[in-house]
């Protein structure tokens, strides 16, 4: 079977632009996405992060799906201990109700932020330890059989929504395999344990009713231009940002020169951004094709999930082109979400 394709959108905030002009152009990918023939469109939950707008990841799903027609869209993911199961439940059943057959729910268990703010957001240090029972609760919620008696979650969709376990370490895969869930691998920012947790989640796997056999989702980042020399400029102008937010922590009167910054990533320092984005894509529509279908290979993915980094929305639309085309992707069948259907089908 043809490897399918997907997109992350980090609903990032650019130089110059607006939380709303994200929101717009997260608008903009998912069309292109759909028209393009890829199969799902997620979101991730961050918090006090002056760049990225997705830290109401539910509102955003629902705004994106109002304007787009089939592609299946969703969270990639929500960080579950940040929040009751009982309240994303009726998040997630709210989506699922209003555009059926189109919503996923990925879980994590990262805090999507620093200490202060998850304070604020009053999370507790110690509710990671409680996330592999706040996913069947809040499993049991979307599939009406509810853990907590006399509490269900309204409205409850006809269908359930189907669960994810995202990771970047061997305990999601861990879980994912043992609860028969369908495994989401962050090796777009954390690749080293991406080998060894996808065999732990295929040699582990427990048949469910969501799901009859391992279904592997691995991410990696995509500049894909006409120009390959276009592509890997991209790829530095958003290397930089990156080092800029990494140096800077956020602080709006830090500075730093294009030079400053290339002096860092060449520095052992620097070293740490390039190992975090070693399954990155750029060059030629071709080009990118051959490492995506060399990477997805090597770990046997039925799934890839590319987060397109060009720091311009039309580079970006172009690059989600590009890659589609080389793949030759058509028209897949979202209502069902391809090889991973609804809990209970």
């Amino acid at each position: 079977m043809p490897i399918a394709l997907s997109i992350l959108d980090l609903a990032s905030i650019a130089p110059g632009e607006t939380a709303r002009d994200s929101f717009d152009n997260s608008v903009a990918i998912a069309r292109a996405a759909e028209r393009g023939g890829y199969r799902r469109v997620w979101y991730a939950e961050h918090h006090n992060m002056n760049t990225i707008a997705s830290s109401a990841t539910s509102v955003l799903i629902g705004y994106v799906a109002a304007n787009t027609d089939t592609i299946r869209l969703g969270a990639g993911g929500i960080m579950l201990p940040n929040h009751s199961p009982l309240v994303i439940a009726e998040q997630f059943g709210t989506l699922e109700t209003l555009f059926p057959g189109r919503i996923d729910l990925g879980l994590g268990r990262a805090p999507g932020s620093d200490q202060k703010t998850m304070l604020a957001l009053r999370r507790d240090h110690a509710s990671a330890d409680s996330f592999p029972r706040d996913v069947l609760e809040l499993q049991g919620y979307l599939t009406g059989r509810s853990r907590i008696p006399g509490v269900r979650a309204v409205p409850q969709a006809p269908e359930a929504v189907p669960l994810y376990i995202l990771g970047s370490s061997l305990f999601g895969a861990q879980l994912a395999a043992q609860l028969g869930l369908p495994y989401a691998f962050a090796s777009h920012f954390a690749p080293d344990a991406l080998h060894q947790a996808v065999e732990i989640y295929r040699e582990r796997f427990q048949p469910s009713d969501q799901l009859a056999e391992p279904y592997v989702m691995a991410a990696a980042n995509v500049f894909a231009a006409a120009d390959a020399e276009d592509a890997r400029q991209q790829r530095a102008v958003a290397y930089r940002a990156r080092a800029r937010s990494m140096i800077s922590r956020g602080a709006a009167d830090v500075r730093f020169t294009d030079d400053e910054i290339d002096a860092f990533l060449a520095s052992p320092n620097g070293s740490q951004l390039a190992a975090m984005m070693k399954y990155t894509a750029a060059g030629t529509p071709g080009e990118v094709r051959d490492f995506l279908t060399k990477f997805a290979a090597g770990i046997g993915a039925d799934e890839l999930i590319l987060a397109h980094h060009a720091s311009a929305l039309a580079d970006r639309v172009r690059s989600v082109e590009l890659v589609g085309a080389a793949f030759e992707l058509t028209a897949v069948d979202h209502e069902r979400g391809g090889v991973v259907g609804s809990a209970g089908a």
